[in-house]
């Protein structure tokens, strides 16, 4: 993140910050990971804190909440709900095929781990390519492969993804650690992890440390 240069920030159920030249940590779930109980608790939770917290909200406030909403996120994603396509090497190497799919073309990645129900990464965007449009298209590819193949009702994916900019190299050390480790945190046998850091990242001195 790049003090002189200007952020965005736009708000849905999350709140996203943009910025030139940025890089960001990304989650994107499957739509049936969360229990139908825990999206009311996020819910309530919005509802308490948009009242104990009125406009105008600050920068703060904001990041503020989506840490907290996130952190419970991601502890229940890690608890293995829903369908959990990723389990199956078939999907999961499917789902690596689009995120490398324009590496180095529209962006480039830094990192990443695909869990059972859910993906996290590490992406810095080129110019004139929207973070936005690049998960999405990530997403629909997958999507469209699943939903044919085993005739997957609904939406397959969590329409919102969360993510948040890296801030500096602590922060980035900290997010590659946490992606690195959430295999082992959600207790998938090691032969079960599947993630990927880039080799030139290796090279110069970062990596999984677990």
């Amino acid at each position: 993140m790049d003090p002189n240069k200007r952020v965005r920030i736009y708000t849905r159920h999350l709140p996203h910050w943009r910025q030139e030249g940025a890089s960001y940590f990304v989650t994107f779930r499957l739509a049936d990971s969360l229990p139908e109980a825990k999206l009311v608790e996020i819910r309530n939770l919005r509802t308490w804190w948009e009242h104990t917290h009125p406009e105008p909200r600050s920068e703060k406030d904001w990041e503020d909440h989506a840490r907290d909403i996130t952190r419970r996120t991601e502890a229940w994603l890690d608890q293995g709900h829903g369908a959990c396509y990723f389990r199956e090497p078939r999907w999961a190497n499917d789902l690596r095929d689009r995120l490398h799919h324009f590496q180095n073309e529209r962006y480039h990645l830094a990192c990443w781990v695909i869990m059972p129900n859910h993906c996290h990464l590490v992406i810095r965007p080129f110019d004139d390519h929207d973070l936005e449009d690049l998960i999405g298209g990530m997403k629909s590819v997958t999507a469209r492969h699943i939903t044919a193949e085993l005739k997957h009702p609904g939406n397959l994916w969590e329409q919102e993804a969360y993510d948040r900019i890296i801030r500096d190299t602590d922060h980035l050390h900290r997010v590659i650690q946490y992606i690195g480790r959430n295999p082992a945190q959600a207790g998938l046998p090691r032969r079960a992890w599947f993630r990927w850091i880039d080799p030139a990242w290796q090279a110069a001195g970062w990596d999984f440390e677990l």
